[in-house]
């Protein structure tokens, strides 16, 4: 049972680690930014299909997170813990907030700016009005992968602490940094790793 629940651990600290999708989806779409507001179709259809392909991935990152996580706390202190433990609980309470918002971008958002790029073609210049009804589109996905990074980061820092916990100053310190870290990575193309 040693080795289930050490393969347990791994999978789950290696999915929240590859959950990290929403900040290489801000790192991509900042590098569309660079390129103007005109679109391309080569090149628009290039950067929608790694932002809509990164959703599949990242569920079956969630559902590993999700699954590991119960098969530790079967194996270790019980599922109970998740109510006795309050940073079990905010970090469950993380993960499902994430699968919604995931969903939500996937199934309402996203379609949305597929049928918008229907109309663009390889051949003929985009319609002058397309470009924006794909901004507000754009700009709320993004908004919400800004905040799907800063939950993964604090569900980090919280995961770091369910059996030995920092001080409270130091808990709060990180989640100001992961929501610094968060909003810069919207703002700008973080060249430089965390600046």
């Amino acid at each position: 049972m040693d080795h289930i629940y050490n393969i347990a651990k791994f999978l789950h600290v290696i999915g929240f680690a590859f959950m990290s999708i929403p900040l290489f989806n801000l790192i991509i779409v900042n590098e569309r930014a660079l390129m103007g507001p005109s679109l391309h179709y080569a090149t628009d259809r290039y950067f929608e299909n790694i932002i809509k392909r990164g959703a599949i991935r990242c569920y079956v990152f969630q559902c590993t997170v999700f699954v590991s996580g119960i098969v530790i706390l079967f194996l270790g202190p019980g599922l109970n813990a998740i109510w006795t433990n309050w940073v079990l609980t905010a970090k469950t309470l993380i993960l499902l907030l994430l699968m919604s918002l995931l969903s939500y971008v996937h199934f309402s958002i996203q379609p949305k700016i597929e049928n918008l790029l229907e109309s663009l073609s390889p051949t003929e210049p985009a319609s002058a009005d397309l470009p924006g009804k794909l901004a507000p589109l754009r700009i709320l996905r993004k908004k919400l992968a800004t905040v799907c990074l800063f939950l993964v980061i604090t569900a980090i820092i919280l995961g770091v602490q369910t059996n030995y916990r920092f001080h409270p100053f130091v808990s709060m310190a990180l989640i100001l940094l992961a929501a610094c870290f968060s909003l810069r990575a919207n703002k700008s193309l973080i060249r430089f790793g965390w600046f």
